[in-house]
C-alpha cells in the first residue's frame, strides 16, 4: 500500500493550476446515461472516483473514450442496469447513477454506496424522492431496486438540503411526465452546473443553484459538450496549505465566487488575498498566521470539505481558534493523528478547541478519509522532520497530482 513522506521544509511558494471538479464531473457523467447520442466533456479531473465512475459506465454497456482531461460518452448501447458493490462501495457518488438509470430505462438495481467513513449519509432522500414521481423502490441483499414505467412530475420538499439527492431527482425529472417542483434543494455550484448541462441537452431546467428548481420533462435528451467547471476544494486545500506553512501562492484556473466564505477566513489569519476572474494570490509575509474561528455548513457557508484543512492551519497558528462541524457526525477522525504530531486540540462533542503551536511534529499518521489526507499533508508540511501518511489511497479519490503540485511549489515530498 503506497504512503507519503514528506520532509518538513518550510514556506510554499509559487504557481499551481487547479483541476476540475472532481464533484461536479461526476454528476454530468452520470447524466450521459440519460441520452441515446454522445456527450462530450472537458476538464474532466485524473483522481480515482473518476476512474471508478467510468468502470461502472463501461459495465453497462457504455462506450467511454479518454484523452487527457477529456472525455466522451456513449450510452446507446447500454445492456445492463446493475451497478455492483464492489465498485460502489470505494465512492458515495456512484448513487447518482440511479436516476438516470431509472428515468430512460425504466428499472435501476444500484449498490447502497461507500466512500469515506466520515458518518451517516443515508439515501432516504433519493428514494423518497424517486417515489414522489411515481417509482416502485425495494431495498434487498443491499441494493436499491427501482421500477417505473415512466417517471410522473411531482412536488417534491426535502427535509435536507442535500447535494447528491438534487442532483439525482434533476436529472430524473428532466426525462418525466409533467413538472417536477424540488423545494429545499442544495445551493451548490456543481447543482447549477449540473442544470446548464442538462438545459444543453434539451432538458428544461429552472432555478439550479436555488433553493427552488422546477424541471418540466421532455420525451428525450439530446447529446452536447460541456466543460467542468474547477475544484474549489482543492483551491482551498492548496491556500490553506500556503497559509499553515508561511508562504506565498498563486492559484490559476480556479474561481474566486465559489469560495468566498474560505476566503474570507484566510483574509481574517492575516494573510493578503487578492484574486481575479480566474485566479486567487495568497501572501502571509512569511508571518505566522492567527487562528480562526470556523463552523461548517451547507453552501454559501463554510463547507464540510474545507473543516479539516483548516483544522491542520489552526493547529500552527497564533491563539486559540473553535472548529464546529455540522455536517457529518463523524468527521473529527483525523484529530487523534494531529494529536500524534504534538497539536493541541480538545474534543467538545462536534467542537474541537484548537491551540495553535509554532511547530509540529513529524510522525506516522494514517488516513481516514479523503479531507484528513489533505489536513494530514498539510500539517506535515509545516512539520519539523518527516511525516509518513499510510493510507493515502483516500487522497487519490479528490485530488490529482497532488504530490507533484507541492513538489512544485517548494515541498520535500514523495510517494513510496
Amino acid at each position: 500500500m503506497d504512503k507519503i513522506h514528506v520532509t518538513g521544509n518550510g514556506p510554499l511558494r509559487g504557481v499551481v493550476r487547479i483541476a476540475g471538479a472532481k464533484n461536479a464531473a461526476l454528476p454530468v457523467i452520470a447524466a450521459g446515461l440519460l441520452s441515446a447520442e454522445p456527450l462530450s466533456l472537458a476538464n474532466i479531473p485524473a483522481v480515482k472516483d473518476i476512474d471508478t465512475a467510468l468502470q461502472l459506465l463501461e459495465l453497462l454497456g457504455c462506450k467511454v473514450e479518454r484523452d487527457g482531461d477529456a472525455l466522451s460518452i456513449d450510452s446507446s448501447a447500454v445492456d445492463a442496469v446493475r451497478a455492483p458493490y464492489e465498485l460502489v462501495k470505494t465512492m458515495r457518488g456512484a448513487i447518482l447513477l440511479l436516476g438516470p438509470l431509472l428515468a430512460r430505462f425504466g428499472e435501476a438495481d444500484v449498490s447502497l454506496p461507500g466512500g469515506c467513513a466520515i458518518g451517516s449519509r443515508p439515501v432516504n432522500e433519493h428514494i423518497a424522492g424517486l417515489e414522489a414521481m411515481g417509482a416502485e423502490i425495494n431495498i434487498e441483499g443491499g441494493y436499491i431496486q427501482a421500477k417505473a414505467t415512466r417517471l410522473k412530475g411531482a412536488h417534491f420538499a426535502f427535509d435536507i438540503p442535500s447535494v447528491t439527492a438534487t442532483e439525482n431527482l434533476m436529472m430524473a425529472a428532466s426525462l418525466a411526465e409533467g413538472t417536477t417542483v424540488l423545494e429545499n434543494a442544495a445551493l451548490e455550484p456543481e447543482v447549477e452546473d449540473l442544470g446548464r448541462l442538462l438545459n444543453s441537452m434539451g432538458a428544461k431546467v429552472s432555478g439550479a443553484g436555488t433553493g427552488t428548481l422546477t424541471i418540466e420533462g421532455v420525451e428525450r435528451l439530446h447529446g452536447a459538450s460541456h466543460r467542468v467547471p474547477p475544484d474549489r476544494i482543492e483551491t482551498g486545500t492548496f491556500l490553506a496549505a500556503a497559509a499553515a506553512t508561511r508562504g506565498s501562492i498563486s492559484v490559476l484556473d480556479t474561481r474566486p465566487d465559489f469560495l468566498q466564505h474560505v476566503l474570507a477566513k484566510l483574509e481574517a489569519t492575516g494573510a493578503t488575498v487578492e484574486v481575479g476572474d480566474d485566479w486567487i494570490k495568497l501572501d502571509t509575509h512569511g508571518r505566522r498566521c492567527k487562528a480562526v474561528h470556523v463552523s461548517t455548513a451547507p453552501y454559501p457557508a463554510f463547507p464540510t470539505d474545507m473543516q479539516a484543512q483548516f483544522m491542520a492551519l489552526n493547529a500552527l497558528a497564533e491563539g486559540t481558534a473553535t472548529v464546529i462541524e455540522n455536517i457529518f457526525e463523524n468527521r473529527f477522525m483525523h484529530v487523534a493523528e494531529l494529536q500524534r504530531m504534538g497539536a493541541d486540540i480538545e474534543l467538545q462533542g462536534h467542537t474541537a478547541i484548537v491551540t495553535g503551536r509554532e511547530r509540529l511534529q513529524g510522525a506516522p499518521v494514517m488516513a481516514t478519509d479523503l479531507r484528513a489526507s489533505a489536513c494530514l499533508l498539510i500539517a506535515a508540511l509545516a512539520a519539523e522532520g518527516e511525516t509518513t501518511i499510510d493510507r493515502v489511497y483516500h487522497l487519490d479519490r479528490g485530488y490529482a497530482n497532488i504530490v507533484d503540485k507541492l513538489a512544485e511549489l517548494g515541498a520535500i515530498i514523495h510517494r513510496a
